[in-house]
């Protein structure tokens, strides 16, 4: 079957879709085995096995895009490597090295490539590395055995109707991550402990929750899926914070503003400041780059409207980067590696 018989590009959501292969490969004791390649889309594991009882899972998300010359480029894989890396650190998980990392993605893309969207469709192949503690033991300690693990899914847009603004709510009931915990890593506890307030928020017609910081639920910290930034005049401003997940897509539209001619400032956010920016958005992997329309303070009723239209801002940085991703102007920075094919 050719690519373009394999399903409707354009109408992808940002969903599962079965791929070809999947990647495999385990430490033992710090030693890395040889990485298996397998149909498969389970797996068997010990019931007492470190990462369903004790949280050790992490994991990346990243994608690969067939550009507007043909080619597939992968973006910015080794960041994703270094910040998983990180976050293995902190939940004592041996980790793959950035070569390793980035030649299993390039493998797994080159071995799955009917599943790469065609250029015109606007979707990709998106990516998703997990690292999890594997040996079976009882008892809150560090797992002795790591299994990582690519697989790969045709996505569309995370938010569906691509760059058009969502409506978002602000739950100060509920925190996404404690100072000085594991905001700042990308496990999965993060995303468990936003999920109660996160399906509140789809089931009352909102695409997301914009969580505070859980000390003082004054300051502006991101999204349950996505980094928060605003634009006002020429500057592009977005959290800092010891509970923020260091979104490679933040990252990137950060050096993009900067280039742009862009004020960049990494601050403390207080909410009230929201009524003062000209421009808000999410950005992470999934989302790209998704404009604010408004934002709902549930305790105090306020809301702060951004209208209904993508800034001026945010619509340049999107195409800015998307134009990078897919090829269509130079990459001056090195951040996409061709998948050769």
């Amino acid at each position: 079957m050719s690519e373009n018989q394999l399903m409707d590009w354009s109408a992808l959501g940002f969903e599962y879709h079965p791929t070809d292969w999947n990647a495999r490969c385990t430490s033992r004791n710090g030693v890395w085995g040889e990485v298996e390649w397998t149909q498969s889309e389970y797996m068997t594991m010990h019931i007492s096995a470190g990462c369903l009882h004790y949280g050790l899972e992490i994991f990346e998300g990243l994608k690969a895009f067939r550009g507007v010359d043909g080619k597939i480029r992968l973006f910015r894989a080794d960041e994703n490597a270094r910040r998983m890396i990180s976050s293995a650190e902190r939940l004592c998980l041996a980790a793959p090295s950035v070569e390793q990392f980035v030649d299993i993605c390039a493998e797994v893309v080159r071995r799955n490539l009917r599943f790469v969207p065609p250029y015109e469709s606007g979707a990709s192949l998106y990516l998703r590395p997990l690292l999890i503690g594997t040996n079976p033991f009882l008892g809150v300690k560090p797992a002795l055995e790591s299994t990582f693990i690519v697989f790969a899914s045709p996505v569309g847009p995370y938010f569906k109707g691509g760059i058009a603004p969502i409506d978002v709510v602000i739950d100060r009931g509920q925190d996404r991550a404690a100072p000085r915990g594991t905001g700042d890593v990308k496990v999965g506890g993060n995303y468990a402990s936003s999920m109660l307030s996160g399906y509140q928020a789809h089931r009352s017609g909102y695409s997301n929750v914009l969580y505070l910081d859980a000390v003082e639920r004054k300051y502006i910290e991101e999204f349950g899926a996505a980094n928060f930034f605003a634009v006002r005049g020429n500057t592009y401003i977005t959290p800092a914070s010891g509970s923020v997940l260091p979104s490679v897509t933040n990252k990137s539209l950060r050096r993009l503003a900067t280039d742009m001619g862009m004020t960049v400032e990494e601050r403390r956010i207080p909410v009230e400041e929201l009524s003062e920016f000209d421009e808000a958005a999410a950005c992470g992997t999934a989302a790209v780059v998704a404009p604010i329309g408004k934002v709902i303070d549930l305790q105090t009723n306020k809301i702060y409207d951004f209208g209904n239209k993508v800034g001026p801002y945010s619509l340049k940085l999107f195409n800015t980067l998307q134009d990078i991703q897919y090829g269509r102007t130079e990459d001056p920075y090195g951040w996409t590696t061709v998948v050769e094919v």
